[in-house]
């Protein structure tokens, strides 16, 4: 994001509250008339003082009275209209950067997530678009209501006794000096309390996220001293804002103080000689003291305009990511499912090691490939290229002929299904977390059989509301193999021709497995197939096996041919059946 000054960054946040003009606008006129009405009290003391203490008119005495009621009755009112309206605005707002912000969450590329944790960018949603309100509407509001109230006192004081008002304003440049020098560590601070913010929130989801782990490794000291170590980072931080803003109201009372005393010496001589009035000199001492209000109120403003900014800041840097590269323009019905990789490289970031590279390789429609290596080699990276979560950082993809690039998203990914291990889980419904997505509003029959095929109805059947059922938080009220199971019947019923794999049995008990695999069987029929698998006896029947090492394909061939070539494979194949993992093949046995 380009950087932008105060007046940049607010004029930016007010193109946020033009749509309500109407409602701010009404807001507007309640300040202005709260403002209006602010010196028509003092204006009233003279009169009052003047007429029934010394003159003793009796019209003054009837009608001054009342004429305090009806001012405050008014004031009262706009005080409702201003203060109802300007909130109105302002959570309108709020609301408006909320949903901008996570509509643009829901576009950005997977390495943007991968370089923010979770925990900053829930914090941008939740505290810091809640602190532009006070920048976007409440500064707005007290620099016009109290700038106003304080153009109309000052007129009201040049009108009584310019000499003495004008004696009063010495003190305005050294308050301006004032706030500059403090606006500034107010920023500064207001920046780092955000972004301490973000640490809190990121340490609290992975404590109540990782609960289990915590109470099973005795990690509940190791946490508290993570999250103490935040929270006091933030008092920190926020206690500099209080210093900051403590700091400026003492001393503008005091220049105001200053001021005051000379005022009041100065006004005495001036009554002493009869050019001032008992009522006027009340007037002008009210008029002057009702400024010290308004005047702390805008002094404080900074304080407020600071964090606001710094908040401002935090809010528009996220929404001027840019979103996923999308330049395709082809769209592509349902694709036959050849897939083909040409040369293709890909880097993470700057790092100096590609973490795939050289690959060649022609999946044929309805194929089912096989990736397999240690960890580290590719598998996962290689399989993520192709529903274009990552760019390749050379050569090309192609699907059915047509380069992924030249693909809209939104077509490429609707021929692709997902069903890896961390199985996603929403918690909504059975029926919803099946028919997720584009799938939403499939017809109940659609989901019954989608779950039917995937092994589902056995479990689902058992549950309280049936497909009514909510799942919990990702699932949390079901095995790893319901989960699996249910991720399955939704790929399932999305039918689409090119599906992927990851690692979708691995986490299993041997039962869950057995369901699991007879789901996935379902599931890949008629299918193109990409399975990462590092449990090599779920991948057996795959047309071909490729074997990954250090991000170049090193062996490919079916399971039979790769246990004859006594390479990678034939090794880890071994090291499993040491393990107990699969049980030996008749061609391992033959190579043994």
């Amino acid at each position: 994001m380009k950087t932008l000054s105060n007046a940049g960054l607010y004029l930016r946040l007010l193109r946020h509250v033009a749509p309500y003009w109407r409602a701010f606008a009404l807001g507007v006129l309640g300040m202005v008339i709260v403002a209006a009405t602010e010196p028509a009290l003092p204006a009233l003391l003279q009169p009052m003082l003047d007429g029934t203490f010394v003159h003793k008119d009796p019209d003054v005495m009837r009608w001054v009275p009342i004429a305090i009621v009806v001012l405050f009755v008014i004031r009262g009112l706009a005080t409702y209209l201003a203060s109802y309206s300007v909130a109105w605005v302002g959570n309108k707002v709020v609301t408006d950067l909320r949903n901008a912000m996570f509509g643009r969450l829901l576009t950005l590329s997977a390495p943007y997530y991968n370089d923010h944790p979770s925990g900053n960018l829930i914090s941008k949603l939740t505290f810091d678009v809640a602190q532009v309100m006070s920048a976007a509407t409440g500064v707005l509001t007290i620099v016009l209501k109290d700038g106003l109230a304080i153009i109309g006192l000052l007129a009201w004081m040049l009108w009584l006794n310019w000499q003495l008002t004008l004696l009063s304003l010495v003190m305005t440049p050294l308050i301006i000096v004032l706030v500059r020098v403090i606006s500034i560590r107010l920023r500064n601070s207001s920046r780092d309390a955000q972004q301490a913010m973000g640490d809190i929130t990121q340490v609290l989801q992975e404590a109540i996220e990782g609960h289990r782990v915590v109470k099973l490794f005795g990690g509940q000291a190791y946490e508290a001293g993570r999250f103490d170590g935040q929270v006091n980072r933030v008092r920190r931080y926020t206690m500099k804002q209080a210093a900051a803003a403590a700091v400026s109201v003492p001393i503008v009372q005091f220049l105001a103080a200053v001021a005051l005393a000379v005022i009041i010496y100065l006004a005495t001589l001036q009554s002493s000689a009869n050019q001032l009035t008992v009522g006027g000199f009340v007037s002008f001492i009210t008029a002057m003291l009702m400024l010290t209000a308004p005047l702390k109120r805008l002094t404080s403003v900074n304080e407020y305009l600071q964090k606001g900014l710094a908040a401002a800041e935090s809010v528009f840097e996220l929404l001027d990511q840019e979103p996923e590269p999308d330049s395709g323009t082809m769209v592509l019905a349902r694709a036959r499912g050849e897939i083909r990789f040409e040369d293709v490289a890909f880097s993470y970031g700057s790092a100096a090691q590609p973490a795939i590279d050289d690959i060649d390789l022609t999946i044929a429609p309805g194929e089912t490939v096989a990736l397999v290596g240690a960890s580290g080699s590719g598998k996962s990276t290689l399989a993520s290229l192709v529903p274009r979560f990552y760019h390749p950082t050379r050569g090309r993809i192609l699907l059915d002929g047509h380069d992924l690039e030249a693909l809209r998203l939104e077509s490429l990914r609707a021929n692709i299904a997902l069903v890896s291990q961390d199985v996603v889980l929403f918690n909504d419904t059975v029926a919803a977390n099946i028919a997720y997505g584009t799938m939403n509003g499939a017809a109940e029959a659609e989901i019954v059989a989608a779950a039917q095929a995937a092994h589902a109805t056995e479990f689902i059947s058992q549950m309280p509301q049936g497909l009514q059922t909510l799942v919990g938080e990702n699932g949390v009220k079901l095995s790893g193999g319901q989960r699996q199971r249910l991720a399955i019947a939704r790929a399932i019923l999305k039918n689409a021709p090119v599906l992927i794999l990851d690692e979708a049995t691995s986490a299993l008990d041997s039962e869950s497995e057995r369901h699991v695999q007879a789901a996935l069987e379902t599931l890949m029929r008629g299918r193109t197939t990409i399975v990462i698998a590092h449990r090599l006896s779920t991948i057996e029947k795959a047309s071909r096996i490729v074997v990954l090492d250090k991000g170049r394909i090193t062996e490919v061939g079916s399971h039979t041919e790769l246990l004859a070539k006594a390479g990678i494979y034939a090794r880890l194949y071994r090291i499993q059946f040491e393990s107990g993992t699969v049980a030996a093949s008749p061609e391992l046995k033959k190579h043994q």
